[in-house]
């Protein structure tokens, strides 16, 4: 990037109260931008103010629908058409991420599209959060920082003083997360197995390890319909756990979430704001990412190491 360049902030329409915050907190003020929307649905989105020669950096989670992510598309587009030294997508939520891969015959790779489109459009650069899986970054040509939302939730944990503490995945896909956290707060790992015979509902579920009389702690990255959650807490309760909570980077909460977490025996649901609740719950507390973006973006604009923003 150039150092001499003047830095601009803008946010899409799904993640203007982050991009507030994460403008606030770098100490510069959001920049303007309008949506005209046409009556067969049709929207186009442009800058009220000049980006030449400007680094633009245009904050925008990029969960369902999928106008989020084209309105994304079109903001770089348009960025990029109005002269903008360089553009960088924060993207907090990486939408389509759970399609990393062929998991079945004559299928898409979702995330793989998404990163080909947002190249496509200009982007120089790509900010984001808590990948569903790390080899994302290898669709890219471009440099991408993943940023990890520990640095909110280990402290947040810790602060809980809780006794005979338990981290556990929740299926086998996340036991590297999970067991970064048990190896960083010195606690035991157990491991959820789940079995799914269609998406968004699982048949069965278990535990593998000990959590009689423990106080447990289900890390995740996402949650969506809540379902695999909700049901290993009660199974884990049932089996003599103390107590259970959940970490979650990415509320999502489709469907029925909101209603199962309420109707839950789980003690407590953490996320951050990469994604806006759709309403309130007493069981969800809300951690804030807009200084960690901040304090990155201060650092790559000025060709710092981010190293230090990693805890694990």
């Amino acid at each position: 990037m150039k150092p001499n360049s003047s830095i601009k902030f803008f946010s899409g329409t799904a993640s203007r109260n982050l991009a507030e915050g994460i403008a606030r907190s770098f100490g510069q003020p959001l920049g303007q931008t309008n949506v005209l929307r046409f009556s067969d649905g049709e929207f186009q989105p442009s800058y009220l103010e000049s980006v030449r020669g400007c680094t633009v950096f245009i904050i925008q989670s990029t969960y369902p629908p999928t106008e989020n992510l084209f309105e994304l598309l079109l903001l770089i587009d348009a960025a990029k058409r109005a002269s903008a030294y360089n553009v960088v997508a924060v993207i907090p939520y990486f939408g389509f991420a759970r399609q990393d891969r062929k998991d079945r015959p004559r299928s898409a790779i979702g995330a793989k599209l998404v990163a080909d489109l947002l190249q496509a459009a200009g982007v120089d650069r790509v900010m984001t959060m808590d990948l569903h899986a790390d080899q994302i970054q290898g669709f890219f040509n471009i440099p991408v920082d993943h940023l990890y939302a520990s640095s909110l939730f280990v402290p947040y944990i810790q602060n809980l003083n809780l006794t005979d503490l338990v981290i556990a995945a929740p299926d086998m896909g996340g036991t590297k997360r999970a067991n970064a956290y048990s190896r960083f707060l010195k606690t035991e790992m157990v491991i959820c197995y789940k079995l799914r015979k269609k998406a968004n509902y699982v048949d069965e579920i278990r535990v593998i390890g000990d959590i009689r009389g423990k106080n447990v702690v289900i890390v995740d990255d996402i949650i969506d319909t809540a379902g695999t959650i909700c049901l290993a807490a009660d199974m884990m309760l049932n089996e003599g756990a103390r107590s259970v909570r959940v970490v979650a980077t990415h509320p999502v909460l489709s469907g029925p979430a909101y209603e199962r977490i309420e109707e839950s025996r789980i003690a407590e649901v953490i996320v951050t704001d990469s994604i806006p609740l759709r309403q309130k719950s007493d069981k969800i507390k809300v951690l804030s990412i807009a200084d960690i973006f901040a304090d990155v973006i201060n650092k790559v604009y000025n060709f710092q190491s981010i190293s230090s923003n990693f805890i694990f």
